[in-house]
């Protein structure tokens, strides 16, 4: 097992930090101590374990919760953040690229959730070019949930036959 002696310590020194902090009545930093920091500092703390300490695979954790944490923090703060499950989906296929720069594994998994992130987050568009031969295709739009369920039994059911 290897030693998560890089996460143990960034976690407590993001952690006192945080506290330490918080005692402070500082005016410009109140938003900030708020569950959505110890995302990032938990983050912080699988992003230098994978990087620092050579474990490639804490990676994909650290992007997620430092996404997520930052997401929480922007989205109500900034006019243009969007706000929609698009985002998320965008950060876990940053995390499973970034993570396969390091493993060399993962890349079919963070290219699969990229193009679907672009989906959704610019899903008024691109039904707006369905809106073009909109008789056809309303129907099949109302399926495309059904094609993830798919493409899903396919990988679980095709990955277990080619370990047999």
């Amino acid at each position: 097992m290897k030693s998560r002696k890089i996460f143990s310590a960034i976690i407590l020194i993001g952690f006192g930090l945080y506290f330490y902090l918080q005692r402070f009545d500082l005016t410009g930093m109140k938003d900030y101590f708020t569950w959505p920091t110890l995302l990032i500092i938990v983050g912080l703390a699988f992003l230098g374990e994978g990087y620092w300490g050579r474990d490639g695979e804490s990676i994909l954790p650290g992007v997620i919760l430092v996404g997520f944490g930052l997401h929480f923090h922007l989205a109500g703060k900034i006019a243009i953040w969007p706000d929609n499950i698009g985002v998320f989906v965008l950060i876990i296929a940053i995390g499973f690229l970034l993570r396969s720069q390091k493993t060399g594994d993962g890349t079919f998994y963070g290219l699969l959730f990229l193009v679907l992130s672009i989906l959704l987050l610019f899903s008024d568009k691109v039904m707006g070019w369905f809106g073009l031969v909109e008789n056809n295709v309303s129907s099949l739009i109302n399926f495309w949930p059904a094609v993830f369920v798919v493409i899903g039994v396919y990988l679980l059911f095709a990955k277990r036959r080619g370990r047999k």
